[in-house]
């Protein structure tokens, strides 16, 4: 009788359509009937939702309470760093002079969008011992695109095109490999030692004269810090290649480590992740491309400038790979990470990566008992755990427990990433979560261990309380059916 009365209203707004219902009246459409051209006119009437205007404020609010957002639950999305986006940062967003910037505007009228993108380049050439930053590309894949088109251009200005490889290791983001076959190169996969970090043996072995580029993950994706770094980038540029470091997971270091001073020559950020920006659900997102000297002649142009007391675009590089991004990139993202660095001070950017890797660790460590951690060392901002054998001998799997864990309102975590973890649990708290969060997080993961060892189905039928139940994910992948 109760399940009755509290059943949501699942129904899509075209079925709840009614013929003659209006939100809204259009004055003016016998006008535009009278002087639209022909051939712009419909040969047939869309169907639309007929609806009133309270049914359609109605229908929205309701789909905007079913959202997992941070703003609204625990979201330990590990690889995406799903910080909290403070509401100051939207307020700096909004301001009229970066909101409302015609993007074709002389330099004279982008003054200040001028002074915040070359600040910012500033700022994060600080934070990563860098010489010079592009903000242009649109997120982290299309970073290491832009990383890779830069290294690609040093090697043909220096009359080495015989270097066509590109060494990923194993605990690498899977678009690494990706971006070097994008790019015409030969991806070369090294296993990772027993530690999980790069083996510097087994990397000098694959090093040769073909190599161009070692593209590092650093913490990688096992959440761990690759301690030879130092070792391993001498190594690499011994044999003449550079070094980029995939820095997707800079939340773990950013005051703490600065990847120039290690020896990296290329780097991305995903200021969308690490500067607490707006994330998910397909965007928006910002890249940044950070490079040391001898390779900044080939960054993107324009390149933001000060001359004087003016900021100018400077296009005059002809050693430039060109634009890989209308304009000047996502700029209303990169406003909202100008916001977040400018309210840290050195001190505070620190605590910043010292929580994330905390909240990491104190996870694991409760966890881990029940729940086995790939690797026994300290992690870094995310921890890699794998299902109980004893829920593993049930023919539960880790998509099971991801699957219970929306019945009790928490996001679940990554899973099935890294590829090189059987089953993997990869979780991500970012510095911001409370113990208290944190505490309901771990105990809600223990009682559902307790809940499929005592009857697997349970977990297997999950999720309960959601309007839609378990999916058939592998037809949906193949056949999504996009249309109603």
């Amino acid at each position: 009788m109760t399940a009755d009365i509290i059943k949501p209203d699942n129904r899509l707004s075209i079925e709840k359509s009614v013929p003659g219902r209006r939100a809204v009246k259009f004055k003016n459409i016998l006008r535009a009937k009278e002087t639209l051209p022909p051939y712009l006119a419909r040969k047939n009437a869309p169907k639309l939702p007929e609806l009133s205007e309270f049914d359609v404020v109605r229908h929205y609010t309701k789909l905007s309470k079913l959202n997992f957002s941070v703003d609204t639950h625990f979201y330990p999305l590990g690889s995406c760093t799903m910080k909290y986006n403070p509401r100051i940062n939207e307020e700096a967003a909004a301001l009229e002079g970066f909101a409302n910037l015609h993007p074709l505007a002389h330099d004279n009228a982008s003054q200040g969008t001028l002074e915040m993108l070359y600040d910012l380049e500033r700022m994060l050439c600080a934070l990563c011992g860098m010489d010079a930053f592009t903000l242009q590309p649109a997120a982290g894949a299309h970073s290491e695109f832009t990383g890779l088109l830069t290294a690609k251009a040093h090697f043909e200005r220096l009359g080495q095109t015989g270097r066509t490889e590109i060494i990923c290791p194993d605990s690498a983001h899977g678009t690494n490999p990706a971006t070097a076959a994008m790019l015409g190169f030969t991806a070369v996969n090294i296993k990772s030692g027993p530690d999980g970090r790069v083996d510097p043996a087994g990397l000098k072995a694959r090093l040769s004269g073909k190599t161009a580029v070692l593209m590092l993950t650093v913490p990688n994706t096992l959440g761990i810090f690759e301690s030879r770094i130092e070792e391993i980038t001498e190594a690499a540029h011994k044999a003449g290649a550079l070094v980029y470091l995939d820095g997707a997971n800079f939340n773990a270091l950013i005051g703490l480590i600065k990847p120039g001073d290690l020896g990296v020559d290329i780097m991305h950020l995903n200021m969308h992740k690490t500067f607490s920006t707006p994330h998910g659900g397909g965007g928006p997102g910002a890249g940044a491309i950070g490079v040391r000297k001898h390779l900044e002649k080939f960054l993107p142009v324009p390149r933001v400038i000060k001359d004087g007391g003016a900021y100018k675009t400077d296009c005059a590089r002809p050693c430039s790979i060109g634009k890989v991004k209308a304009f000047f990139g996502n700029t209303g993202v990169l406003t909202r990470a100008y916001a977040w660095l400018l309210m840290h001070s050195k001190k505070e950017l620190e605590a910043v990566a010292e929580n994330a890797i905390l909240n990491a660790n104190y996870i694991k460590s409760r966890l881990e008992a029940v729940y086995p951690a790939h690797s026994g060392e300290r992690c870094m901002h995310e921890c890699v755990l794998t299902p109980p054998a004893e829920l593993t001998a049930r023919g539960l799997k880790t998509l099971d427990i991801a699957k219970r864990l929306l019945d009790y309102g928490f996001h679940a975590p990554t899973i099935y990433f890294p590829l090189i973890v059987h089953e993997a649990i990869m979780i991500e708290p970012t510095e911001t979560e409370s113990k208290e969060t944190m505490d309901s997080f771990v105990e809600t993961m223990l009682k559902i261990n307790d809940e499929g060892a005592a009857d697997p189905q349970l977990l297997k039928d999950a999720p309960h309380t959601m309007p839609v139940k378990r999916l058939d994910e592998v037809q949906a992948a193949r056949q999504p059916n996009l249309r109603w």
